[in-house]
């Protein structure tokens, strides 16, 4: 029986040696450079390396805090997150204030579905403070899930629009608009649930699918052809256009063109 050493092919190859691991391990070397990452501080040390630069400042439109980030919230984080950290690598000094919208009817509904009939022996002020108290669980869930995301920004002190001290400043801010004269009482139409007796934001409301028909309609030049284009001199002249909404047709008195572009006479 042969007693040699097998021979590893591999080492006769002059590959290539790497210091990183073969394997990604997300599992475990993510939440260690998040860990590293709040640890050192990173988000105050970018900020200390941009002071005195041009500001740049992104206005967070706030998530509702009713729930778990889904794939809507958490695209919109992290584009935004591309925003900030590709303004700051410009040289810019990007702070990022992240917020949450802590009222609305999308975190009632959470409330009137956990509460159940209770709700209707239940005072309003007990109401009020069980959304309160759901809205502050749903918005540490979401901030750990956008830091678990890379998003970097001031998630000690975010704002919350359901804080004293934000209330107030509306408020104030609503009062310098009334001694402005910006501030007016009228009417116009809003979405409106019967159910819930309350109003409701464009994205609140479903349509039903429906098919529109198109159709296209020649309107007459009302004006001298002519001072289009003199070979147009004493021709019938017409204007075709499209619509996916018929039924406004009786009631339009014109069609606009635009000065800059240009539009083909076809017999």
């Amino acid at each position: 029986m042969s007693t040699e050493t097998p021979l590893e092919l591999k080492k006769t190859i002059n590959l290539p040696k790497t210091g990183f691991s073969q394997k990604a391990n997300l599992a475990q070397s993510e939440p260690a450079r998040l860990r590293k990452w709040a640890e050192m501080g990173l988000y105050e040390m970018i900020g200390r390396a941009r002071e005195g630069a041009p500001k740049f400042i992104l206005h967070d439109g706030p998530p509702y805090a009713n729930a778990d980030i889904h794939i809507g919230t958490a695209l919109n984080k992290i584009v935004k997150d591309f925003i900030i950290k590709s303004r700051t690598m410009m040289g810019h000094d990007a702070p990022y204030v992240p917020g949450y919208d802590c009222h609305g009817l999308p975190i009632e509904l959470y409330v009137e579905k956990k509460l159940g009939e209770k709700k209707a022996q239940m005072p309003a002020t007990s109401i009020r403070r069980a959304c309160r108290e759901h809205a502050a669980e749903s918005l540490k869930r979401q901030t750990r899930d956008f830091q678990r995301l890379g998003v970097l920004g001031e998630w000690n002190d975010p704002y919350l629009t359901m804080s004293n001290t934000y209330e107030a400043e509306t408020a104030r801010l609503f009062g310098r608009f009334v001694e402005r004269g910006y501030v007016y009482k009228g009417a116009r139409p809003v979405y409106w649930c019967i159910r819930d007796q309350t109003a409701l934001a464009e994205a609140e409301v479903e349509y039903h699918q429906h098919k529109s028909p198109s159709v296209y309609v020649k309107f007459p030049l009302a004006s001298d052809p002519s001072l289009i284009d003199p070979a147009l001199a004493g021709r019938k002249v017409f204007f075709l256009i499209w619509t996916t909404t018929p039924w406004t047709l009786p009631a339009n008195l014109g069609i606009a063109v635009h000065p800059d572009f240009e539009y083909a006479a076809i017999e």
